[in-house]
């Protein structure tokens, strides 16, 4: 049975206070659940999230990192840092971080390999834009995103990797895929890794959707038979909220 997971990206929200008191405020209120709980904090608040979730199950990633160990990259964090923390989750192929900071399916990969080699679980992001959904290009880009970043991945790795498709015009827009769309991409996302490794890999993978995802849309999302959580952005950041979605899984 595939792992249910709601993960919550705080991108670059909530200063060390405010970190703390919704961390606290979400321990408190966290459901019963069979899912995985991840949180996402901001690189200068990991250390403080580890330390106030080390009594609790909610588990800490990291919204990004660099690909190489050390090194003349002012302003980066490499897999180490965030491992001698305790973090060994890390999102990668944010739509933000391809869009506003140019990463591309090459440097994506070498991230992969980085966190693969560093034996770290990957939040792997992709997703396609609002003019690849009306020209009908999703399918195409979306099969694009995970050839070029994943698919030189031994078979093994894939033990480590959560998909998480975003389609962009989704996310922080208010528009949400319907359950419908949602299904047929991770349903063909689904495919596209059975036909590149073997079935077992394709139905053993969690897929997360991410875009708009609220309590009120959440129980729908999820109930479809290929979506098996969220990646979830501005209602992680409101504790009644995001534990409303963990609950509808």
């Amino acid at each position: 049975m595939r792992t249910k997971i709601v993960a919550g990206n705080w991108k670059m929200n909530k200063n060390l206070q405010e970190t703390k008191e919704l961390l606290a405020e979400l321990s408190a209120k966290l459901p019963d659940t069979d899912a995985d709980v991840i949180v996402a904090p901001t690189f200068v608040n990991l250390q403080a999230a580890k330390t106030a979730l080390q009594d609790s199950t909610i588990q800490v990633a990291a919204q990004n990192m660099h690909f190489a160990e050390n090194g003349a990259y002012t302003g980066e964090i490499s897999a180490d840092m965030l491992l001698s923390l305790g973090v060994d989750v890390v999102i990668l192929g944010h739509s933000e971080r391809r869009s506003y900071f140019g990463e591309d399916d090459a440097l994506l990969a070498k991230k992969v390999k980085t966190a693969i080699e560093k034996d770290m679980k990957i939040i792997f992001c992709f997703g396609e834009e609002l003019e690849d959904r009306k020209s009908g290009n999703h399918f195409a880009l979306v099969e694009s995103q995970l050839k070029n970043a994943l698919f030189d991945l031994e078979a093994n790795a894939w033990n480590k990797i959560v998909l998480a498709y975003e389609p962009v015009w989704a996310i922080g827009t208010g528009e949400t895929a319907s359950p419908e769309q949602a299904q047929e991409m991770h349903a063909f996302i689904r495919k596209t890794i059975a036909d590149a490794y073997n079935s077992s890999i394709a139905e053993g993978v969690s897929i997360l959707y991410g875009g708009s995802v609220k309590p009120a849309n959440a129980a729908e999302i999820f109930s479809k038979p290929d979506v098996d959580g969220g990646l979830i952005g501005g209602a992680s950041l409101v504790a009644t909220d995001f534990t409303d979605i963990i609950k509808a899984i």
